[in-house]
């Protein structure tokens, strides 16, 4: 795993819309950045695309972003829909033009918002990958055995996943603690979520004693650029979300029959055998940040599937 690739960068700007549309891009960073306060994840997201929907228009000879029309905008997404894109993609990506246009109408960029007349695909409602219970012990069990090498590095990352598992924090919120967000005697993290919004997650046993190996191990890590980051990567630097991503894969491989699935899939898989052991729908909301419950339902639907399937293998009369 290339952690140097992991730990935190900024991403190299890019080129060949003309003075109009960078500074135009430009601005919408800027907003999204320091105003809307969106996460580095959804600025990064939110400009690729709006940057691909200017691209399409300039092709079809509407260079400037004053120049593109609902026309331009239906055709860039109906490409994608003929390309075969995920509804949940062309969905992000129209709501990405339609953040942008309605900022360049607001800041005069555009006289009008062509974005308006954009009807957004509706997200699909899929299920959320999810590891058994056995699978997410494995996962745990492979990274504490790794652990006893003796490698500060090994001991970093079965506090990763220890803490992964035992809060669901996405990735994002993980890499982005402080030592002082952690309060091992509580047992608990500080965490800032979507909206610079605080939360206090708890953790159990298992995670201190993760944390606590961890953090006798930290300073054979820790560097002059180390500052108040809680993980660390080799060269000394704030863990990435990139290099967990990696050894959430990579460990995973070695649990037999678990599915391949992202840092974000402990987080689907911890709400998930929260509510199969009785855990009530609002602690778990509450636990993952959620602003709405709906999007908390949608562990109820995981856990209703692998009741069915239970009920299905096992009743006499299924």
């Amino acid at each position: 795993m290339d952690e140097r690739a992991g730990e935190a960068s900024a991403p190299a700007a890019g080129t060949g819309l003309g003075a109009v549309g960078e500074h135009a891009l430009a601005g919408f960073e800027t907003h999204l950045r320091l105003e809307r306060d969106r996460s580095p994840h959804t600025v990064r997201a939110y400009v690729r695309d709006a940057r691909d929907v200017l691209a399409f228009a300039a092709g079809r000879g509407h260079a400037a972003p004053e120049h593109v029309d609902v026309a331009d905008l239906r055709a860039w997404l109906g490409a994608q829909a003929a390309a075969d894109a995920a509804r949940s993609s062309m969905a992000r990506r129209a709501a990405s033009a339609r953040a942008f246009f309605a900022w360049a109408h607001r800041a005069g960029l555009v006289p009008a918002d062509p974005a308006m007349r954009v009807v957004v695909p509706r997200r699909g409602r899929t299920l959320p990958g999810v590891l058994k219970a056995e699978h997410a012990a494995g996962l745990l069990d492979v990274a504490g055995v790794r652990a006893d090498d003796g490698d500060p590095a090994t001991a970093r990352d079965r506090a990763v996943l220890e803490l992964l598992y035992a809060t669901g924090v996405r990735v994002g919120e993980l890499v982005g603690l402080d030592v002082d967000d952690v309060d091992l005697d509580e047992r608990t993290a500080r965490v800032m979520g979507k909206g610079s919004k605080e939360r206090v997650v708890p953790f159990g046993v298992p995670a201190v004693a993760a944390l606590r190996a961890w953090l006798a191990a930290r300073p054979a890590l820790a560097t002059a650029r180390s500052g108040p980051a809680l993980f660390l990567g080799r060269r000394g630097g704030r863990l990435g979300d990139r290099a967990v991503r990696e050894l959430v894969h990579e460990l995973l491989t070695h649990v037999p029959d678990a599915p391949d699935l992202a840092p974000h899939g402990l987080r689907h898989s911890a709400a998930t055998h929260l509510l199969d052991a009785g855990a009530d729908l609002r602690t778990v909301q509450e636990l993952l940040g959620h602003a709405s419950l709906a999007t908390t339902q949608l562990y109820t639907h995981v856990s209703l599937e692998r009741l069915r399937a239970s009920y299905e293998q096992a009743h006499p009369r299924a």
